[in-house]
């Protein structure tokens, strides 16, 4: 076994973390009966039904169960991360944020499509510039951005372009 001169010190932080609830679950009535209604119909998705088992099991009020989060880990087959996240959107930002997935983050349009897509295209079959033999990547990106097509975009934006259409300058 190796020695790792911090090993005390972790143990003990993991130790203490594992005793250390920052964000307590406490359920009320209308709360619970919600969320075991979630969990016995059967109806909602398996994420939202996983994550009322994890809040009801979490629950420390006087009717919750109040497993620390190893238990639930080990009751419900899911990860410590999971345990935590869950139960610290119920605190932070309330029951249906907890029981829902978060959305993801939605990526902007394409710099380059349709006309700008095309005049990349005519321009990479085309001759070069003048004293060049050949098209190079960050070159066609900056003819575009020349042409004012777009404001401004990365040579690998126009090397993803030209693989996606079988194309590559040279």
């Amino acid at each position: 076994m190796l020695f790792c001169p911090y090993q005390k010190h972790t143990n003990f932080f993991q130790k203490e973390r594992a005793h250390k609830k920052i964000y307590a679950v406490t359920l009320g009535a209308e709360e619970r009966s919600y969320l075991q209604e979630i969990v016995s119909k059967g109806k909602a998705s398996a994420p939202r039904r996983l994550h009322a088992q994890i809040l009801l099991a979490g629950d420390s009020g006087p009717h919750g169960p109040g497993l620390k989060d190893d238990q639930i880990v080990t009751a419900l087959n899911v990860g410590r991360c999971t345990v935590e996240r869950v139960r610290r959107r119920f605190v932070e930002e309330g029951l249906e944020s907890a029981l829902n997935r978060k959305k993801r983050e939605v990526f902007p349009p394409p710099k380059i499509h349709g006309e700008v897509e095309a005049r990349l295209i005519a321009m990479a079959c085309g001759d070069p510039p003048s004293g060049r033999r050949g098209w190079t990547m960050q070159l066609l990106a900056d003819q575009l951005a020349e042409m004012e097509l777009v404001e401004s975009v990365s040579d690998e934006t126009v090397r993803r372009t030209l693989k996606k259409t079988g194309l590559s300058p040279g």
